[in-house]
């Protein structure tokens, strides 16, 4: 697979877990069965899901300047750099999502990975 193709992949993820984290926040989906069963109030919800939101929309920013969809407003090095940072956090969040107390949030542990993998293929391409 190649690195457009594999940010293109990923680009669609994280369209489709940015549109689920709004689901979440408006209330089609009860907050409860996701971070792991960890949040009790509303507020909570609407911190936790509003810093999700943010990530995702800068990750996906990140991988269309990288994907060259969009005017490089940052150095390549940078890029790399952010998307290194994603490829460690989703490494780190499919640990987590495999001791979570909802399967629904288990069985996120395949998407996070899938994500890593992606970002491993866009990283270790070559121009």
């Amino acid at each position: 697979m190649n690195s457009k193709t594999a940010i293109k992949i990923t680009l669609a993820i994280v369209v489709t877990v940015t549109v689920f984290h709004l689901c979440i926040l408006v209330g089609i989906i009860p907050y409860e069965i996701t971070w792991g069963g960890r949040l009790k109030t509303d507020e909570e919800m609407y911190i936790f899901e509003s810093i999700s939101i943010i990530i995702n929309l800068l990750f996906a920013a990140t991988l269309l300047i990288k994907g060259q969809f969009i005017k490089q407003l940052i150095k390549e090095k940078i890029v790399n750099i952010i998307l290194w940072v994603f490829l460690f956090l989703f490494g780190l969040n499919t640990i987590g999502n495999l001791f979570a107390e909802t399967v629904l949030e288990k069985s996120f542990s395949l998407l996070t990975l899938a994500l890593a993998v992606l970002i491993w293929i866009v990283l270790k391409s070559k121009k």
